[in-house]
């Protein structure tokens, strides 16, 4: 299953002209497979909210895998793309425009997210991982490799507790002018997260 859907997501159009200022990457098809098959194994794929959805890979491995999905993000362009893939790979999936403090859900979800990482903007991450927390259940959050602890403090100030942490080295390809190398290996840490 993990494999013929990573082949489906490989199909995806990225980003035209990521923006830097909002840390715009492409979530790998391999690692997007992983955490959504992963999400349906564990019983979390029923109401799927993506937060921070770039061009939609989260929200339409979801679609595909079964889940009513809806992607937000504060991003026109990167939307424009995300109708157009799910258009191409046949799944109905909402897309809406919304920073992500103003994201409201009416019913408890399960968010499947790759926040910025705050790499270039310190704390990027955090308005996403707090919104999570207002309205999912359960919660699987991409992180860079390092950010157990905040992830922790966050959950126990929320009421969450974590229940699982994998750990990947995923390839980021060259994406911004200062990138100097065609792709470069990146650890990063998959958090499942329930509420208590």
């Amino acid at each position: 299953m993990k494999k013929e859907l990573s082949m489906i997501l490989e199909r995806l159009e990225g980003f035209r002209n990521p923006k830097v200022e909002l840390e715009q990457y492409v979530t790998p098809p391999a690692l997007a497979s992983e955490i959504v098959v992963t999400a349906k194994l564990m019983g979390d794929l029923d109401f799927v909210v993506d937060l921070g959805c770039g061009t939609g890979i989260l929200a339409i491995a979801s679609a595909l895998l079964g889940a009513r999905a809806v992607g937000f993000d504060i991003d026109l362009d990167a939307l424009k793309i995300a109708r157009k893939n799910a258009e191409r790979i046949g799944v109905n999936v909402d897309f809406v425009l919304s920073d992500v403090r103003c994201v409201e859900v009416k019913r408890r979800c399960t968010v499947i997210m790759n926040p910025p990482f705050g790499i270039k903007r310190r704390h990027a991450d955090r308005p996403f991982l707090f919104k999570a927390t207002e309205i999912a259940e359960t919660i699987y959050t991409i992180h860079s490799a390092g950010s157990e602890r905040f992830v922790r403090k966050v959950c126990e100030e929320r009421g969450f507790e974590v229940t699982h942490l994998w750990k990947f080295k995923i390839p980021l390809k060259r994406t911004y002018s200062f990138h100097e190398k065609e792709f470069k290996w990146i650890a990063v840490e998959v958090y499942r997260l329930r509420r208590l």
